[in-house]
C-alpha cells in the first residue's frame, strides 16, 4: 500500500479562506460562510473574519446545531461551479453545503480513468455530484441514496447542468441491501465509489453502522469488480477509524485482482497560507 495525502485546490466557487481555533471561513460562490473545524487547532491568519453565515454547532457529541445567515442568503439554494458542471448549494441543517468540495480531488482522479460506456456505480451518493462529474466523461452511471430528498436534488443537479438525458440510474434505496442484489443478480461494474456515513438507516428503516457493515459491503463490491475493471474508491468522515485499516481490509478483499492499493488522508488547501486541513480518510484501489 502507498500512503499519500490527496490535496483538493481552491477553485473559482469554492475555497477555504482561512482557518484556526476550531473553526474555518469558506467561500461558496458569491458568499462566506463559518464552521465548525475541530482539526483546525492552529491559530487563523485573520482575528476579523467577515461572512454571510455561521453554523453554532450544539455542546452534544451527536452534533446538530443552527445556521444564523444574512437575509442576502438564499434560503432555497444558489448555483455553484466545478469544471462543467452547474449545481445548487444550500446551507443544510448538517452544518454542510449540500455538497463535499474537498471531494474534487477524488473526482479528478476518477475522471481520468474512465471511459466513455463505462459502469460506474456511486453508493450513497447524496446529491450527485461526483455521479454527475463521471457522467460528464461518458459513463454509464447507477446513483443510489436512501434518501429520497438528496436523489431528486441529483435529479435537479443533472438538470443545471444540462445533463438529463445522460445514462444515470437514479435509485432511491438502501446501499448495502442494493449492493448485495446487484451480487446476485451477476451484475459487475468497471468502477465503484462509496462514501458511507458513520451511522444511517435506509428507506425502510434499516441501520448503518459503519465499523460493522463496512466489511460485507466492500466484500460485495469486491463481487462486482472483475479482471477489467478499474477502480474502488471509499472515503470515510467523522468517524475514529486509520486509513491504513480500511487500506488494509480494501487490500485484502481486492487482492486477487492485482492493481495498486493507495491509502491516506484527504485535505484542502487554504487560502490564507497554503496549509492543509485535514477532512477525511480513503482508500483507493486502481488497475
Amino acid at each position: 500500500m502507498t500512503l499519500i495525502t490527496l490535496i483538493t485546490e481552491p477553485w473559482a466557487d469554492y475555497g477555504l479562506v482561512d482557518s484556526g481555533h476550531g473553526r474555518k471561513l469558506e467561500r461558496y460562490g458569491r458568499f462566506r460562510f463559518i464552521r465548525p473545524e475541530p482539526q483546525a487547532m492552529w491559530a487563523p491568519a485573520s482575528d476579523r473574519w467577515e461572512a454571510d453565515g455561521d453554523f453554532i454547532g450544539a455542546s452534544d457529541e451527536d452534533g446538530g446545531g443552527k445556521w444564523h445567515l444574512s437575509k442576502d442568503v438564499p434560503r432555497g439554494g444558489w448555483h455553484v461551479r466545478w469544471e462543467e458542471l452547474l449545481f445548487l448549494a444550500q446551507n443544510t441543517p448538517f452544518r454542510h453545503l449540500a455538497f463535499f468540495p474537498d471531494m474534487a480531488a477524488q473526482w479528478a482522479w476518477m475522471r481520468g480513468r474512465v471511459a466513455e460506456g463505462d459502469e460506474v456505480l456511486n453508493l450513497f451518493g447524496y446529491t450527485g455530484v461526483g455521479t454527475l462529474a463521471l457522467a460528464a466523461k461518458g459513463a454509464r452511471m447507477t446513483h443510489v441514496d436512501a434518501s429520497k430528498k438528496s436523489v431528486e436534488a441529483g435529479k435537479s443537479n443533472a438538470f443545471l447542468s444540462d445533463m438529463a438525458d445522460r445514462p444515470i440510474r437514479w435509485m432511491v434505496d438502501d446501499a448495502a441491501k442494493f449492493a448485495a442484489r446487484e451480487v446476485r443478480r451477476g451484475r459487475r461494474y468497471d468502477g465503484i465509489f462509496l462514501d458511507p456515513p458513520k451511522f444511517g438507516r435506509g428507506p425502510e428503516g434499516e441501520v448503518w453502522r459503519l465499523e460493522e457493515n463496512l466489511p460485507a459491503l466492500i466484500a460485495d463490491c469486491r463481487a462486482l469488480l472483475d479482471a477489467e475493471s478499474k477502480f474502488l474508491v471509499l472515503t470515510v468522515y467523522a468517524v475514529r477509524m486509520s486509513a491504513l485499516a480500511i487500506g488494509e481490509l480494501v487490500r485484502q478483499a481486492l487482492g486477487d485482482l492485482g492493481g495498486t492499493v493507495e491509502v491516506g488522508e484527504m485535505a484542502v488547501r487554504e487560502e490564507a497560507r497554503g496549509l492543509l486541513l485535514p477532512t477525511a480518510i480513503f482508500v483507493r484501489w486502481s488497475k
